[in-house]
């Protein structure tokens, strides 16, 4: 079995770093295409190989990463948690000032680059977390469980409700012009691409609030539950229940996600739209263990050792790698840079994600290899502590 720093576990890194993959792959569709999540078809979209496409981004990673993600987040909540008891200090005001650090950087993240920033909405739940982290397992799970069965129940709701008041005809036709409209303000110049990001926020915010968040804490607390018991510092003692998360996780999960994805790539039944989301909110944290169970039996593997080691540098520095990526795509699709938005489909969409991530692999494996952190990750932890740590790796 290996040794496991415990200030970092190479597997959770390696998690971490996997999941900003499937996170850029689904973040590079707002970026390409104005009519992404707008509930008309995008017109680069037409060709059976770009729905091809499109149906794999829909079926396997949309909803899926950034629950993983967030998971991820409330585990190592609770190694920050250790960290603060090693050194002698009061882990709320340090957590606060990391979460308010975090606001902040998410906030002009939003702003500037991404109107579908999660930072923000981390920030804001990891404040939930830290009220709650004295609560017994029992009572995050059955939050949890509540939280994702709410949500879910929701939208199937509003789903029922919209069949029976019938769907507004000009639907379709505003949805049009929205695009149209945002296509314009993307291509003109970087401030109006800060005036359209700031018309979005004030109009999907409740979309955060109604879908997102409440899934996100959910895996806060499933996260963090995992963390208290150690499930990565050990996870060949766990092989028996990653072995039962990959089965059920694919047979809970797999239908969910295709009741979401054919109705969502054709876009021509809103109420099954609707009732697809809900199924995706109740059964897609189920895929995302069955993703995270899969790749953890991988890696303790000789080959899947290789493929954690690669990972990991990226996980390592995820903050800086999620602004990164967002940094590269407005460069490369807004008035920013080239403005290639609404010029490629979804296929050459996510061959770019992917071209992007492997650059990234490369760069955070050299960057990790001379630093103790990467350049935000440094910067938070500054502040969080109130102290310079050393940033240069001792020889």
């Amino acid at each position: 079995m290996r040794k496991v720093d415990p200030e970092r576990q190479s597997l959770v890194d390696a998690l971490r770093g996997f999941a900003l993959l499937g996170i850029l792959v689904v973040n590079i569709a707002s970026f390409s295409s104005t009519y992404y999540g707008v509930g008309v078809p995008d017109p680069m979209a037409q060709s059976a190989l770009e729905r091809a496409a499109l149906l794999v981004r829909t079926l396997v990673f949309e909803t899926k990463f950034y629950l993983l993600f967030s998971f991820l987040f409330g585990y190592s909540f609770t190694l920050q948690m250790r960290a603060a008891e090693r050194d002698g200090k009061p882990f709320a005001p340090r957590l606060l000032r990391r979460l308010g650090a975090l606001w902040v950087i998410g906030l002009l993240h939003a702003v500037v680059l991404y109107h579908g920033d999660i930072l923000t909405t981390y920030a804001v739940l990891g404040a939930v977390l830290l009220m709650l982290r004295r609560r017994s397992d029992v009572f995050l799970a059955r939050c949890a469980v509540g939280l994702v069965l709410a949500t879910a129940l929701l939208w199937a709701g509003i789903g029922y409700l919209w069949a029976l008041a019938g769907i507004p005809q000009d639907t379709m036709r505003n949805a049009y012009g929205e695009a149209a409209a945002a296509l314009g303000a993307y291509r003109g110049t970087p401030a109006t691409v800060i005036v359209q990001h700031l018309r979005e926020l004030s109009q999907i915010w409740w979309v955060t609030g109604l879908v997102q968040a409440p899934t996100a804490l959910a895996m806060f607390f499933a996260g963090f539950i995992a963390g208290r018991r150690g499930l990565f510092a050990n996870a060949d003692a766990h092989r028996a229940l990653f072995r039962r998360l990959l089965f059920w996780g694919l047979a809970i999960g797999l239908p969910g996600a295709l009741v979401y994805a054919f109705p969502s790539i054709r876009l021509d039944n809103a109420v099954r739209e609707l009732y697809g989301l809900a199924a995706t909110l109740l059964t897609a944290p189920f895929l995302a263990a069955a993703y995270a169970s899969g790749l953890v039996l991988l890696m303790q593997t000789p080959r899947g050792r290789m493929l954690e080691s690669l990972l990991a540098p990226a996980g390592r520095m995820a903050l800086t790698n999620y602004l990164m990526q967002s940094l590269v795509c407005a460069w490369l699709f807004l008035a920013y840079g080239l403005r290639w938005i609404g010029t490629v489909g979804p296929l050459a969409a996510t061959a770019i994600a992917f071209a992007i991530f492997a650059a990234q692999l490369v760069l955070s494996r050299w960057w990790m290899s001379r630093f103790v952190y990467g350049p935000v990750e440094w910067l938070l932890r500054a502040f969080t502590n109130l102290a310079l740590p050393a940033m240069r790796r001792r020889r």
